[in-house]
């Protein structure tokens, strides 16, 4: 709290927490959710496939964090749906920029060449889908994301493959 205090300003307004496990999870999915947010976006969808993106996105993101000890509210604040929010909306966004060449049908060589940042999504995917796994937890937008960047599945195939898993409940596994 005293460090908070010392980092307020009239143009920065800090808000502090004790959930580690939530903010570090909450900061590493969102570069896995933005990927596909930008694929979305590359491929020609409009905003409500980005809504829908980010919506499942978080729940993925809360049931991983929940599963590792996280408190499920953190997530809803500004380490959570704050930072995917602005890592899925904005054009600056490494991750999204990434995912978008994707969608515009760039290989990953090709993307990483053409956005010449790091996108830090592109590498954690597979060490977050592989945590979701060791903990039995289901996170097919990460799947998919590994998948196109990992195993040479376009961004067609993967649409169609997340598409064509078996409807649950908004809210499971929590």
């Amino acid at each position: 709290m005293r460090f908070q205090h010392l980092c307020k300003s009239a143009y920065f307004r800090p808000y502090s927490g004790t959930d580690l496990v939530g903010a570090e999870l909450g900061g590493a999915v969102k570069n896995v959710i933005a990927l596909a947010v930008g694929v979305a976006v590359g491929m020609g969808f409009g905003d409500n496939a980005k809504a829908a993106l980010i919506t499942r996105g978080l729940a993925e993101t809360v049931r991983l964090a929940v599963a590792l000890g996280a408190d499920e509210h953190t997530l809803a604040g500004l380490a959570g749906m704050g930072d995917l929010v602005a890592t899925c909306s904005s054009p600056l966004s490494r991750n999204r920029t990434f995912g978008e060449q994707l969608g515009k049908g760039c290989t990953v060589e090709q993307a990483i060449e053409n956005t010449k940042q790091t996108a830090e999504g592109v590498k954690s995917s597979e060490s977050i889908l592989a945590l979701a796994r060791a903990n039995g937890i289901d996170m097919p937008i990460t799947e998919a994301v590994v998948g196109m960047i990992h195993h040479d599945l376009s961004p067609a195939e993967a649409l169609q493959a997340f598409m064509a898993r078996t409807a649950k409940p908004e809210r499971y596994g929590v």
